[in-house]
């Protein structure tokens, strides 16, 4: 899983999976772009603890979309080329249906699929563009195990995962000809600053006791599925989705 030379644009790297991706990329010879949105403290932090290699950051709001292809465009003119993209940035809002107005539902929304769907697939498009120039490339979503189960609280952040699952399968069928080749990981929950706040509320044990395993993914173990799909050795896995939940969900 060598990636020696390569350029990566992992888009939500200021923390968490993001964050981890970022590091295993750096660690195996990647040039790592470190897109954030709001939080540039952290982003710096995130770039502070790369090794080798020539990093930048950038800053992008996804939800734009002058903003998603000026990142892509910046990234391309800083480093020269973009081999591997990580669609990693996305945001989880709760919206209980009988605690909303149609404003608040509207609005909630618009939010989610503009950053978790629409961001993903306009940044694709972009790298896509250098991508066939250059003779290929890897576009890795992170999605959910939201996707599959349902979140009844949460019924925008679902289908945003959902809707990125259909849009890298259909990528894949796409952009194989073009020797790009299109992946997805699933996580069920994962040890990070979104999920926090629930993993040590009254659910925290719930939560972890979902898997067998009786906790939850911690960063590095997402990044390490995403490590092994940006590689070399993963073609024939184009269009996949990888469950990565502890088997906390399973399905067939």
């Amino acid at each position: 899983m060598d990636l020696s030379n390569k350029v990566a644009l992992v888009t939500g790297a200021s923390r968490g999976i993001g964050r981890a991706i970022a590091q295993q990329f750096a660690e195996r010879g990647a040039h790592v772009a470190v897109h954030y949105h709001t939080n540039q403290k952290a982003a710096q932090l995130t770039f502070s603890s790369l090794t080798g290699g020539q990093h930048i950051i950038v800053q992008a709001d996804l939800s734009n979309h002058d903003s998603a292809r000026n990142l892509v465009d910046a990234v391309v003119r800083d480093m020269g080329r973009i081999d591997v993209l990580v669609n990693n940035a996305g945001i989880f809002e709760l919206h209980p249906i009988p605690n909303l107005s149609y404003e608040g539902w509207t609005a909630v929304w618009n939010r989610t699929l503009g950053t978790n769907l629409l961001g993903p697939a306009n940044v694709s498009f972009c790298a896509i563009q250098y991508m066939m120039k250059q003779g290929g490339g890897r576009i890795v979503n992170i999605s959910s195990r939201g996707a599959f189960r349902g979140e009844p609280e949460a019924v925008a952040y679902g289908a945003s995962k959902a809707g990125l699952n259909a849009m890298g399968q259909s990528m894949a069928r796409a952009l194989a000809p073009h020797n790009i080749f299109v992946f997805t990981v699933a996580p069920g929950f994962v040890e990070t600053d979104m999920v926090a706040v629930f993993l040590s509320g009254p659910e925290g044990d719930t939560i972890r006791n979902q898997s067998p395993l009786g906790r939850v993914a911690r960063p590095e173990e997402i990044a390490r599925t995403v490590l092994f799909l940006a590689s070399e050795a993963s073609e024939y896995l184009t269009g996949c989705i990888v469950d990565a939940n502890g088997a906390s969900y399973l399905r067939s």
